[in-house]
């Protein structure tokens, strides 16, 4: 197989303010989001981060993505450092988070055009990759419609459409099928399946367990900014369904499920 991404000891600490201490009920200053991870990604293949909220995952996705900036630790995607080129890294991706929120002015055909024109990508290539993914989402229809006023799920597909604009090898999506409706979430799986069969690289997080069992060749569970276990999606359930194996997982590392 051949390695595309190798993330060695990546570690991201907060500061809480006296307000977060407050609402959290704690006395720590500093959080540890991500501690000491590393896993490795190959060619063609998805690979899922598995864990509950909190455990560092979004976190780990955005050192990925170059969007902030490790305390310590890198990873390579496709030869380029997030620490070192950051640049390089930037333009070999595609990121969708459900947290993104476009402009609510602009309309889907405006803004694949200027992220197209952001990533060089030539007016031809532009046009043709347009048409090719706005059929496939049905957002066509949509094109020069208000982002505001399109519903969540269209949103969504905007927005993944959007993320891949200059078709990168390597694709990064933080909970993307999270608040959507089942037929949205739907089209969103079948495409992550559609890009692994491209040849290209894909990397999600979720804590859904149907997600993981679904599209991921490998999963790596993380609980507490820890990588607990990494390994081929069969070998990590042990024989046992996703979500109970998880849970034995849990149990072992953390204690019972409160």
């Amino acid at each position: 197989m051949e390695e595309i991404i190798r993330v060695e000891g990546l570690k991201k600490t907060f500061t809480l303010s006296a307000k977060q201490q407050k609402i959290e009920h704690t006395k720590e200053k500093v959080r540890t989001a991500v501690d000491n991870l590393s896993f490795t990604a190959y060619k063609g293949e998805v690979f899922g981060l598995l864990g509950p909220n909190g455990a560092g995952k979004t976190t780990t996705l955005r050192m990925l993505a170059t969007l902030i900036r490790p305390d310590s630790g890198d990873a390579v995607l496709d030869g380029s450092s997030i620490v070192q080129t950051p640049e390089e890294v930037r333009g070999k991706i595609g990121f969708l988070t459900s947290e993104l929120k476009l402009e609510g002015f602009f309309t889907p055909n405006y803004l694949f055009d200027f992220f197209s024109e952001l990533h060089g990508v030539e007016r031809g290539v532009r046009d043709a990759r347009k048409r090719q993914l706005f059929e496939r989402f049905g957002i066509e229809k949509f094109a020069e419609v208000k982002i505001a006023d399109l519903s969540t799920g269209m949103k969504q597909k905007v927005s993944l459409v959007i993320s891949l604009v200059h078709d990168p090898q390597i694709v990064i999506f933080d909970e993307p099928t999270n608040g959507l409706d089942v037929l949205t979430a739907k089209v969103v799986t079948d495409f992550l399946l559609e890009l692994k069969a491209e040849g290209k690289t894909v990397i999600v997080s979720t804590h859904i367990f149907s997600l993981i069992e679904k599209i991921c060749d490998r999963v790596g569970v993380i609980i507490k900014g820890k990588m607990i276990v990494c390994d081929d999606l069969e070998r990590v359930k042990a024989g046992m369904s996703l979500e109970d194996r998880f849970f034995e997982i849990y149990k072992e590392t953390v204690g019972d499920v409160e």
